[in-house]
C-alpha cells in the first residue's frame, strides 16, 4: 500500500512540473516602453484554461487562457512617466517586471542603414564621442534578432536595453539619433524597436496576406519556392551547398592560369568598373568573378617600382600583374592598395587581374572611378573604365540558394514585424530601398503597400517616416537615366499616402560607400517630421525645397518650390546651382545653368533654345546646394515622365 502511495505522491508532484507556467513574448521584459495615452494589449500565454492576473499602477485585470494557452488584457491608457512595475500572476508563477517607462515607441525597419550601429560593423562619426555622452536614461532600445519563417510567429527573440555609454554601440546609429533628437525636444520615454537585416528587399517585409494579392508580375522571381516542401529543399540545397563550397576551394580560375596575360579572355564579358554587380548581370550570384584590365605605361614607368589602388573590394580579392601576385586581402570594403616591386611593370601593355570572392549579396570592385589608380614616380594612371570579366564558381552554377530573407516574400514580415502587431506603438521610420533599385518601378506599388500592409496590422494608420536614398556611387560626366533616382522618386510618390514623411539625403551621402556615417544628421531630419507633425511643433520646419510647378519663358525654364522655409539659398560662392539638367522636346538631356530669382530657379543651357523638361538631382550621385534656409536639401525632380 505504501509503494502505490508513494508512487501516487511522484505522479503528482510530476504532473504539477508539467504544468506550464505564464510566460510572456519577449517585447515584455525589464526595462521596456510601453506606449502612452493608448490601450495597452499585454498578451502571453499558460495552461489551457487558467486565470491571469495583470497589475499594473492600481490596474488590475484578470484573463483565462483560451484552448490554445494564449490569454491577454487591456490595460487602460497610461501618461507618460515611470519607472513602474508589472505584476503578472498564473496558477504557478508570478512574473515582475521592473523600470518600466511610459512613453511613445517608435518601430525601426529596414535593410542595412538602418541596421548600421553607432559602433560596429559600423562607425558613425565622432563615435567615441557618442558613446561617451550617451546618459539617455529615458531612451531604450529594443533589438529584434535576425529570423525567417515561412508562417507568422507569435514571438522573436531580444531584450530592451536602457540608453548609456555601456549600451548605446549596438544601437541603430538612425534610430537612436531619431529618438535623442525627440528626447531632448520633449523629456518623454522614447522607445526604439530596431527590426531591421541588411541588403534585404522591401518584398520580405511584406505580410504574405497583402503580397498575395498583387499582381502576378510581382511575384515572378518566386515561381521557383511555390509549392515547395521546405524540408526537403533544405537538405538537397545543404547538398548543393557543401559541393559549391568545395568548388570555391578548387577555383578552376588557378588551376588554369587565369591570371596570366597569355592565358585567352575571347570569351570574356565586359562590365564597367569600379562598380558594385548587383547593378549587373551579375546581381543574382555569390561566388568567383575574375577580372582583368590591360593598360600602357610610359616608358619612363617601365620596370620602376609603383603602388597600384583598386578601392575597396565586396568581398575578398587576389590582385596579379603580368602573372605576378601583387596581394591579396580578406574583407570587405577595404581599401586595396599594394605596392608593385620594380622588374613587374613591362615595356606595351601590362596587364591587370583580380580575382573577387564574393560570399553573399552584391559584390565586385565598388568605389570611384578616382580610386582606381596605378602610381609611379608620383604620377597616377587611371584605371577605371571597361574591365572584361569571367565568373569561374557561382552558387548559381551550382543550383545552391543562399537561403537569404529575399529567398520568398514575407520571411522577415513573418519572423520579426509579426509578433508585435499587437503592441501599441507611435509610429515607424523606414530606411530601405538599395535593395530594389533595380526595378524602381516596381516600387511604386511595393512602398504603399508595406505601409498599409502594416498599418492593416495594427489597425490604425500611425505615421510612417522613411529615408530617401543617400547619393552613391560614381558621378556622371554627362546627364543619365538612375535607377536610384526613380528609386528616389518612387519614395516621394508614395508621400500621397496621409502620415507620411520623407527624410531627403542626397546631400550627406558617401558616393564610395553605401553605408554613410553621418548617420546623426539621417536621425535629426526623421525627427524634424515628427516634432513637426505629432509634436505640435508647428514652428520646426522638417521638409527642404520640394518641387511645385515649370513655366518655361523663351528659351529659360522657371522652376518654383514649395516647402522654401524663410527663403532658398545656395551653398556656393559663385553663385550657380548645382545638379540640373534641362531637355528640349526630344528629351534628350545636357546640364544646365541655373541661378536664384527671388525664391524661383532659373534653368537654362546654350544647346537647348526650346526647354520642355527639366531634371534636378536625377543621379546615382547628384551634386547637390540648393537647400531652404534651414539647410535641407531640395528634394530631387523631374519634369518629364
Amino acid at each position: 500500500m505504501k509503494k502505490y502511495a508513494y508512487l501516487l505522491l511522484l505522479t503528482v508532484l510530476f504532473t504539477s512540473v508539467l504544468q506550464a507556467e505564464v510566460r510572456l513574448p519577449h517585447i515584455f521584459s525589464d526595462n521596456m516602453i510601453l506606449q502612452r495615452d493608448k490601450v495597452l494589449k499585454i498578451w502571453g500565454w499558460a495552461d489551457k484554461n487558467e486565470k491571469v492576473k495583470i497589475e499594473m499602477l492600481g490596474q488590475i485585470k484578470n484573463a483565462k487562457t483560451d484552448k490554445s494557452g494564449y490569454w491577454y488584457v487591456n490595460l487602460d491608457p497610461i501618461p507618460y512617466g515611470g519607472p513602474y512595475q508589472m505584476k503578472i500572476q498564473g496558477a504557478n508563477n508570478t512574473i515582475t517586471l521592473n523600470n518600466i517607462l511610459i512613453g511613445d515607441i517608435w518601430l525601426c525597419s529596414g535593410q542595412s542603414n538602418m541596421e548600421m550601429p553607432v559602433n560596429g560593423w559600423g562607425q558613425v562619426y565622432n563615435y567615441e564621442k557618442e558613446i561617451k555622452d550617451a546618459d539617455y536614461p529615458l531612451i531604450r532600445a529594443f533589438n529584434v534578432e535576425k529570423a525567417m519563417s515561412m508562417t507568422p510567429n507569435s514571438d522573436f527573440e531580444g531584450k530592451w536595453q536602457v540608453c548609456s555609454p555601456e549600451t548605446v554601440s549596438n544601437f541603430s546609429a538612425t534610430a537612436y539619433f531619431f529618438a535623442r533628437k525627440l528626447n531632448r525636444e520633449l523629456n518623454i520615454p522614447i522607445g526604439i524597436i530596431n527590426s531591421s537585416w541588411g541588403g534585404t528587399d522591401i518584398e520580405t517585409w511584406i505580410s504574405s496576406d497583402s503580397f498575395n494579392k498583387l499582381p502576378d508580375n510581382f511575384k515572378e522571381r518566386y515561381t521557383d519556392m511555390k509549392g515547395i516542401d521546405l524540408a526537403k529543399f533544405a537538405q538537397e540545397n545543404e547538398s548543393k551547398k557543401k559541393d559549391y563550397l568545395t568548388a570555391l576551394a578548387n577555383d578552376p580560375g588557378i588551376k588554369e592560369e587565369w591570371f596570366k596575360p597569355s592565358y585567352a579572355t575571347t570569351n570574356w564579358e565586359k562590365m564597367q568598373i569600379p562598380q558594385e554587380w548587383g547593378q549587373t548581370e551579375l546581381a543574382s550570384i555569390d561566388g568567383i568573378v575574375w577580372f582583368r584590365y590591360n593598360f600602357t605605361l610610359p616608358e619612363t614607368a617601365i620596370g620602376k617600382a609603383a603602388t597600384i589602388h583598386l578601392g575597396p573590394v565586396d568581398d575578398d580579392d587576389v590582385s596579379w600583374i603580368n602573372g605576378t601576385k601583387i596581394g591579396e586581402t580578406v574583407g570587405y570594403g577595404i581599401p586595396r592598395i599594394y605596392d608593385i616591386e620594380k622588374g613587374v611593370l613591362e615595356n606595351g601593355i601590362n596587364t591587370l587581374t583580380v580575382k573577387v570572392v564574393d560570399h553573399s549579396g552584391g559584390g565586385g570592385l565598388f568605389g570611384l572611378p578616382e580610386d582606381l589608380y596605378i602610381e609611379v614616380n608620383s604620377i597616377r594612371y587611371p584605371l577605371a573604365g571597361q574591365w572584361e570579366y569571367k565568373p569561374s564558381v557561382t552558387n548559381k552554377k551550382f543550383g545552391y540558394i543562399d537561403f537569404s530573407p529575399n529567398a520568398y516574400p514575407s520571411l522577415l514580415y513573418n519572423a520579426m514585424i509579426n509578433p508585435i502587431t499587437p503592441l501599441s506603438i507611435k509610429g515607424a521610420i523606414w530606411y530601405q530601398g538599395e535593395n530594389n533599385a533595380n526595378t524602381a518601378y516596381n516600387y511604386r506599388t511595393l512602398f504603399p503597400t508595406l505601409i498599409n500592409d502594416w498599418r492593416g496590422k495594427w489597425g490604425y494608420q500611425f505615421p510612417f517616416y522613411w529615408v530617401q536614398l543617400a547619393n552613391y556611387m560614381a558621378k556622371d560626366t554627362q546627364p543619365e537615366d538612375s535607377k536610384w533616382a526613380e528609386l528616389r522618386e518612387a519614395q516621394a510618390m508614395t508621400l500621397s499616402l496621409p502620415n507620411t514623411g520623407q527624410a531627403v539625403i542626397t546631400d550627406i551621402g558617401d558616393g564610395a560607400d553605401i553605408h554613410p556615417r553621418n548617420k546623426q544628421d539621417v536621425g535629426l531630419r526623421l525627427a524634424l517630421i515628427a516634432l513637426n507633425k505629432d509634436y505640435g511643433k508647428s514652428d520646426i520646419v522638417y521638409s527642404g525645397p520640394t518641387f511645385k510647378k515649370m513655366e518655361i519663358s523663351g528659351d529659360k525654364a522657371i522652376i518654383y518650390f514649395d516647402n522654401i522655409g524663410k527663403g532658398l539659398s545656395v551653398k556656393s560662392k559663385y553663385g550657380y546651382i548645382e545638379g540640373f539638367a534641362i531637355a528640349g522636346a526630344d528629351n534628350k538631356f545636357v546640364w544646365a545653368k541655373a541661378y536664384l530669382d527671388g525664391d524661383k530657379v532659373i534653368v537654362a543651357s546654350d544647346k537647348i533654345t526650346n526647354p520642355a523638361a527639366v531634371r534636378y538631382s536625377w543621379s546615382n550621385n547628384p551634386d547637390v546646394n540648393l537647400f531652404n534656409s534651414e539647410g535641407l536639401p531640395a528634394a530631387p525632380f523631374r519634369t518629364d515622365k
